[in-house]
């Protein structure tokens, strides 16, 4: 059985923090998926150990990636290799198209935002968990209660589909326009989110890769921190405009060290790989 919708959500936020699982679904998604061979248990722990994690931890996220049905195993004699299922290549097909396309937005802004005004009853804590982990993955912010803003207009049909995927879709109003007087688009941003701790985060990850410069037996490990630290960003930035972003913003500092520490690194990152795999 495939995963539903609210449960790939959840996937998609657990993998937003380090983990021996984290790493693991970095390692598939960066050398499993675009290869689309299966590859032997060993070559993954092997990987997993170059970055630190232990091979009963490596072991484990393997058991609870296989039973969330990202990845399938075969056996071959004695040996066991693992393969990504259709809903695994599917799962990470869209993550790596979020991960890689982040920090790349440079077109000006329209001024038109999306508006949400939805209502979840408190006692449906759960659903209401839902609503927000899938509105926050499609770039919301929420100003006030009930009310979720986005300056990216487009967005408008994964909105929707967030809506939809709780039932709420009939009964939510959604709102697309520029503003006109009251709150200024700033003080909309402010209210909506709080970018002081994402600027200190971007600012961590440019001081931990900006100046590395990995060794040839190091490239594959430091290729797999630098995609599994920014794995994250995008569920936590809602990449707003830079009309919207303070002067100066350090997340463009840091997509720029991301993408071109990943280009420089895939090369010898991709034939360790392989080297292991062999």
């Amino acid at each position: 059985m495939a995963a539903g919708a609210g449960e790939a959500f959840s996937r998609r936020r657990e993998v937003a923090a380090t983990s021996a699982r984290s790493l693991l679904l970095t390692v598939l998604g960066e050398f499993l998926l675009p290869a689309g061979e299966p590859v032997w248990t060993q070559t993954l722990l092997d990987a997993l150990g170059g970055v630190g994690v232990e091979e009963k931890s490596a072991r484990q996220a393997l058991a609870r990636t296989a039973a969330d049905e990202v990845v399938v195993s075969e056996r071959s004699g004695r040996r066991v290799r693992w393969s990504l299922t259709a809903s695994g290549r599917r799962l990470l097909s869209e993550g790596a198209a979020r991960i890689y396309a982040h920090g790349t937005r440079s077109e000006p802004w329209d001024g038109q935002w999306l508006v949400l005004v939805v209502s979840v009853p408190e006692a449906q804590r759960a659903l209401r968990h839902q609503l927000r982990t899938q509105l926050a993955w499609a770039g919301l912010g929420s100003p006030a209660p009930g009310v979720w803003v986005c300056p990216d207009a487009s967005r408008v049909a994964e909105a929707h589909r967030a809506l939809a995927g709780v039932g709420l879709d009939g009964s939510a109003l959604v709102v697309v326009g520029g503003t006109h007087g009251g709150l200024s688009d700033a003080e909309l941003v402010a209210q909506a989110w709080d970018l002081r701790e994402l600027e200190g985060r971007y600012a961590g990850f440019v001081e931990q890769f900006a100046e590395l410069a990995p060794e040839p037996d190091d490239v594959l490990a430091a290729q797999v921190r630098l995609v599994d630290a920014w794995r994250r960003f995008p569920f936590l930035d809602p990449q707003l405009p830079a009309e919207l972003l303070p002067a100066d913003w350090v997340g463009a500092r840091a997509a720029e060290v991301f993408h071109s520490r990943h280009e420089r690194w895939a090369p010898g990152a991709q034939a360790a790989f392989a080297a292991l795999s062999g």
